[in-house]
């Protein structure tokens, strides 16, 4: 379960990842949940947890009920209008900027997000799923077995960021996590 500091990082992180992604056009439901759980995925294979979802099997890939409420969340306190930042939002994006610069960590967090952007905004939304099946995870109990994701069963869990040991996490001080709850609506 997400702590109430997580959900705000978790929430600033999405709102960023939007806004990285706009020049890229058209986003959906599907690909924006393939972003999200990429970009997770790539943290922790290096060592870091920027963001706090869980997610499982689904019929089009990765999908995180979290990430879902997340983005209704943000629909309903009208940083977002579908996949798009309301001006409200952009005052959170430039605090995330902030918080980049004052730690190492959040730089390189911030790195993997603007690489899976780079590589998976342009594609479509079959491309990004062909992706995200393709990849091969292994269960916390069998690290040296592999399985690829389009080969799980369907509403598995397939991350839980609970259980993952990290080096680094993405960190805002007090002040800034007052600020991001208020730009974010909270």
């Amino acid at each position: 379960m997400r702590k109430p500091s997580e959900i705000t990082v978790d929430r600033g992180l999405l709102l960023y990842l939007l806004n990285l992604a706009e020049p890229h056009g058209f986003m959906s439901d599907v690909k924006f949940q393939q972003l999200m759980f990429l970009s997770e995925l790539q943290m922790f294979g290096k060592g870091f947890k920027g963001l706090h979802y869980e997610f499982m099997r689904f019929a089009y890939g990765a999908f995180s009920k979290e990430v879902d409420n997340d983005l209704l969340f943000l629909r309903k306190k009208e940083r977002l209008e579908n996949f798009s930042l309301s001006d409200q939002a952009q005052q959170v994006v430039e605090l995330i900027d902030q918080a980049v610069k004052e730690s190492e960590v959040n730089e390189q967090i911030m790195e993997i997000l603007q690489e899976v952007v780079a590589t998976y905004g342009p594609q479509d939304n079959g491309q990004v799923m062909e992706s995200v099946e393709a990849i091969e995870i292994s269960s916390t109990d069998e690290l040296e077995q592999k399985i690829a994701i389009r080969d799980i069963s369907f509403h598995t869990i397939m991350l839980v960021p609970s259980r993952i040991e990290v080096t680094g996490t993405f960190t805002v001080s007090s002040a800034e996590l007052a600020r991001l709850n208020k730009g974010l609506g909270a």
